[in-house]
Order: C-alpha cells, then structure tokens, then sequence
C-alpha cells in the first residue's frame, strides 16, 4: 500500500496521509479548508514498515482504505501544573 504525505502550511506537526499523490477528493473541503495548501513531504510503502515514528501504522491503514485519508495531528501538549502530583510536587506551600 502506497500513500503520499503531506504537511500543512497552517498548522504545525501536521500531516495528512492520502492514496494517491495530489488527489485529495476523498478529503472533507472543511478539513482541506482548515489544513490549508498542502506541501509535499514524501510518497511512502507501507507494505515493508511495522510502525511509523509519530503515528500507528494499523490506523493509518485502516483509515486509507475506509475513509481514503489519515489525518495526523501533533499530542496535546503536556502541562507540568495540571497534575503536580503525578510528578510527586505538592500543590500546597
């Protein structure tokens, strides 16, 4: 299975995955709209790969073949002050 890559140009750490390289036409116009102009990065097999490095090689399958894209989004940002005490930090001085 091959699938090209793209980056948005408006939003950082953000990529969408589709079959064909420049055929975004299974692509909602909303989300095309709020990605912004795509830039190339790279076509890709990922028959020969067992992972990716930022996404899950099954979902990003598993969403080509049934939605005909992959939306990849960067993690939430981790916030040191909303759990201080999952780092053994007290809330109170």
């Amino acid at each position: 299975m091959l699938c090209a890559i793209y980056r948005s140009n408006k939003r950082d750490q953000t990529y969408i995955y589709i079959e064909k390289q420049d055929d975004f036409s299974k692509v909602p116009e909303e989300l095309m709209t709020n990605f912004g102009k795509p830039i190339f990065v790279m076509t890709l097999s990922l028959d020969s790969r067992e992972r990716l490095a930022s996404a899950d090689i099954v979902r990003v399958k598993q969403d080509l073949t049934e939605k005909g894209f992959y939306l990849q989004v960067p993690p939430p940002i981790e916030s040191l002050l909303q759990q201080p005490e999952e780092y053994g930090w007290s809330t109170e001085d």
